[in-house]
């Protein structure tokens, strides 16, 4: 069983609109699981995505009210997406995606980003999580007419959970899946854990090796996520938007933080928790403290305050956790 550090084996590559990166312990499985991890995130993205229209959310997006028959898959990442908008009093709302739309989010962020002309539509609230309708038992789902899913919340953290687990099972390795600051972890890390590298401030396009960190954490199970205000940014005409909605509002949300990073004993269970503490703004570090969560919140003037025995020391040489 490899334990050291210099057994480790990478590989990155761009998936779901951001970068993938895998480690792990077993250089020799690097390869075979490499594709167990591209066969994951293809099976997300075609059940998942909302800029395919051959995705199945795309499908049950447009059936205005009907049932629509999903597969296990599609079922299993919208039941994660409810329970994360009913663990955050629907904070983290799977119902924005008509408010994403209107905010200018509606193609590829790539693609999205590069339009700069002033917004024409009003804004649109969520359409209210507590509307869709999943029987998990005959896999439908009814979404009502007027009401858009978007799972980007949690369906990217949900990827990197399932991709770990199965890597780990299927190799017998220990596994790091980041998906642009997605991370989770299975089977027995290195020695010394998994270093990972907590940036503040990072761009959309930003080079992820070139990033520094502001500070390295070890985990060795579970997950950690990273939501930020400032890497999925955009303008359109004199607004400055980002992908967190505010579900009220519809509008991009107005936060004291600009990143918030929260470690978890899954990456849903992270990013449902990190998306969340952008919303609440100044009650984020109360409510995480009272989760006992480990987290550490970045105001926009760069000062610190952490939670839950995140730690304060530093340390070198991570796999950069750059917020998506």
């Amino acid at each position: 069983m490899p334990t050291a550090a210099a057994t480790v084996a990478a590989r990155t590559f761009r998936a779901l609109g951001t970068s993938a990166t895998l480690l792990v312990t077993d250089p020799d499985a690097l390869g075979p699981a490499g594709r167990v991890l591209a066969a994951e995130l293809a099976a997300i993205d075609a059940a998942c995505s909302r800029f395919r229209p051959d995705s199945e959310l795309s499908r049950v997006n447009r059936a205005r009210g009907r049932a629509v028959p999903v597969s296990a898959l599609f079922a299993g990442a919208l039941r994660v997406a409810l329970a994360g908008a009913a663990l955050t009093d629907g904070d983290v709302d799977p119902t924005c995606g008509l408010s994403l739309v209107r905010l200018g989010y509606d193609q590829d962020f790539a693609r999205a980003r590069r339009r700069t002309r002033p917004l024409r539509r009003p804004l649109a609230p969520a359409g209210g999580w507590r509307q869709v309708r999943l029987d998990p038992a005959r896999l439908l789902v009814t979404v009502p007419a007027g009401v858009m899913l978007d799972l980007g919340a949690t369906a990217k953290a949900l990827a990197a959970d399932r991709s770990a687990a199965r890597v780990a099972a299927e190799f017998g390795c220990g596994v790091l899946v980041n998906l642009g600051g997605d991370i989770s972890v299975a089977g027995d890390p290195p020695a010394d854990g998994w270093l990972v590298g907590i940036a503040d401030d990072v761009a959309f396009d930003a080079i992820i090796a070139d990033v520094e960190p502001s500070q390295v954490v070890v985990i060795r199970d579970g997950g950690l996520a990273t939501s930020s205000t400032s890497a999925r940014a955009w303008r359109r005409g004199g607004a400055s938007l980002h992908h967190i909605v505010d579900p009220a509002t519809g509008q991009s949300a107005e936060s004291c933080w600009r990143t918030v990073s929260v470690a978890a004993a899954s990456c849903v269970d992270a990013n449902i928790a990190s998306t969340a503490a952008i919303l609440r703004g100044g009650q984020a570090s109360g409510w995480l403290d009272g989760l006992r969560l480990p987290a550490r919140l970045v105001r926009h003037d760069g000062s610190i305050i952490t939670t839950g025995g995140w730690p304060a020391d530093d340390d070198a040489g991570a796999q950069n956790g750059c917020p998506a």
